[in-house]
């Protein structure tokens, strides 16, 4: 199978002489020939992403006509999406390049296809729905925009291959963006969203000083409350939750708090019977492509020297497959944890630390220890999705008040996995957090804010807003003293003269000039409180009071 054996840059397909070949992840054979781009290209792509402008290549002011563009682009690429052969062919795909059960990944072409119903017509030019707000006077009103960012580069994961390029591509072109699928840092883009590990992500934003938006894997756990009810549909939520797509999601159930009244019911029980039915054959349990078995293995062994841990199920690697040992073959697995034991300083990091495959760490929890669990949710450091298991509302309320994960699910049928396109799906605490499916998410991401204030006249010609220089007959002048410096600052103190500087004649002494409205008459300076270095001027105003000595009593005007 060769796949890009030509590449596209600036409109036009170039072929390639480099080849990375990619192995089969279920039989370790030659799988894919990837074209390698040539560090010689690379000028190209450089060069195309440089000459997309800022303002990029709509926005709210020019080129309108191609937010309807892709209205129509997207409302065609739904209805094929949608078509029984295309999908299936998209999921039989996803399958091969991700290993994965069949539902699995058909739920993935049905979320892409739904998102692209969802923006097609007008819904695409709503996404830059702007604001007004009055002004201060006839003629001015400030106007809020959802802005582009111009060149942007986007890079995300092998686990959704179609589902998440595709819905932040869209997400780029919609806001009027120019996206670059795989970056090279030469390029510059003016923002990059990242999908993927949290130890990338904090390397990309040192790399990209901070202009990223972040998508990043989360160690995602999930609450069982008190009130115990549908048993076998809880279990079969939780292996679900941590084994589907071998535990290759970033949303993927990391953790399980479990209460107390939960131990007696043979939860547990129930979700072991589930994760060992999955098997190799219909790829409900598959290889990880990004942890090696013995590194799952090692992982394992780890926790297990944590005092009263101990091995729920699993724990062995995959038996009878030619899976190549770059990858992991790992039974889906579950390791039991004390709750103060998790806590401890030494022991927190290593059992918070993601595995991205079928691996999870339980523990349990009385009711005067639920401070316990909010305690190890507020440490842990990604803050992706969460669940919280549970129709008792107070608990409920106690639990999501004082937790932060973006996108958490609540109630009996709460789950951590499933991001359809109809709700937002993104972490929450990070200012660099990225959101994925949604409007608001595609705002968020893929533009920024920008103002602009208009204020178009009609200009006013009275006195109160444009005062005349030389407004009152005054029967008396008081003088202020400038100096070659400038203008002598207003100060309740005397300002004493230094040497060289000249005196107004008609005020050898200036005083702070109180309560005063100062009009100069015939001067040219820049700066309120200046004039040109070599003027001697005189300012005149009306005074209630004019002070010429420091002893000097009050005079009327």
């Amino acid at each position: 199978m060769s796949v890009g054996s030509d590449f596209p840059v600036q409109g036009s397909w170039k072929s390639s002489s480099d080849w990375n070949i990619v192995v089969d992840p279920l039989n370790g054979e030659p799988f894919i020939k990837v074209a390698e781009v040539p560090q010689t290209e690379l000028k190209r792509f450089v060069e195309s992403l440089r000459k997309c402008p800022k303002s990029g290549l709509h926005n709210p002011l020019r080129a309108q006509e191609r937010y309807l563009l892709y209205g129509d682009i997207s409302t065609k690429a739904a209805y094929v999406l949608g078509q029984p052969e295309v999908y299936n062919f998209f999921a039989r795909l996803i399958q091969r390049v991700s290993p994965k059960s069949y539902k699995q990944a058909l739920g993935e072409v049905q979320v892409t296809q739904k998102f692209l119903e969802n923006f097609s017509g007008d819904q695409v030019r709503f996404l830059a729905r702007s604001f007004a707000v009055p002004g201060n006077h006839l003629g001015q009103e400030s106007n809020g925009y959802r802005w582009p960012y111009g060149p942007v580069a986007i890079i995300t994961p092998f686990n959704f291959p179609l589902e998440i390029p595709v819905l932040q591509l869209m997400g780029a072109l919609y806001m009027g963006n120019k996206p670059l699928l795989k970056v090279d840092s030469k390029a510059k883009p003016q923002m990059t969203l990242f999908t993927g590990s949290s130890r990338v992500a904090e390397k990309l934003a040192g790399d990209l000083k901070g202009r990223v938006k972040l998508e990043d894997a989360g160690f995602d756990w999930k609450i069982l409350g008190p009130d115990v009810q549908e048993v076998d549909y809880v279990a079969w939520v939780c292996d679900q939750d941590a084994y589907a797509c071998s535990g290759q999601k970033c949303s993927a159930q990391s953790i399980l708090f479990m209460h107390e009244n939960w131990a007696s019911c043979q939860l547990i029980d129930k979700i072991k019977v589930l994760a060992e039915r999955r098997k190799l054959e219909d790829l409900t349990i598959g290889p990880v492509l990004t942890v090696t078995t013995i590194r799952m293995i090692e992982h394992i062994q780890k926790l297990l020297e944590i005092p009263g841990s101990k091995l729920l199920f699993g724990g062995q690697p995959l038996e009878n497959h030619s899976i190549p040992k770059i990858y992991g073959a790992m039974k889906p697995t579950a390791i039991f944890v004390p709750i103060n034991e998790v806590l401890k300083d030494h022991n927190f990091e290593l059992v918070t630390s993601e595995i991205f495959g079928p691996f999870q760490v339980v523990t349990e929890y009385k009711q005067d220890q639920l401070p316990l669990v909010l305690e190890a949710c507020e440490r842990m450091h990604a803050h992706l999705t969460a669940a919280v298991v549970s129709n008792d509302l107070l608990f409920l309320q106690e639990v999501l008040g004082k937790s932060v994960n973006g996108t958490t699910y609540a109630g009996i049928r709460a789950r951590t996995t499933g991001a359809p396109q109809n709700h937002w799906f993104g972490p929450a605490g990070d200012p660099r957090g990225a959101g994925i499916g949604t409007p608001e998410a595609i705002k968020l991401v893929w533009s920024c804010h920008r103002e602009i204030i208009y204020d178009i006249g009609p200009v006013p010609h009275h006195d109160s807003v444009m005062p005349k220089t030389e407004r009152f007959r005054l029967k008396k002048w008081a003088g202020v003293v400038f100096h070659r410096r400038g203008f002598l600052p207003l100060s309740p103190f005397p300002l004493p003269l230094l040497p060289g500087d000249q005196e107004d004649p008609v005020c050898s002494n200036p005083h702070l000039l109180r309560g005063i409205d100062i009009r100069i008459r015939n001067l040219n300076f820049h700066h309120p409180w200046s004039i040109p270095r070599s003027d001697c001027a005189r300012a005149f105003t009306r005074l209630p009071t004019v002070t010429t000595s420091a002893t000097a009593k009050p005079q009327k005007t």
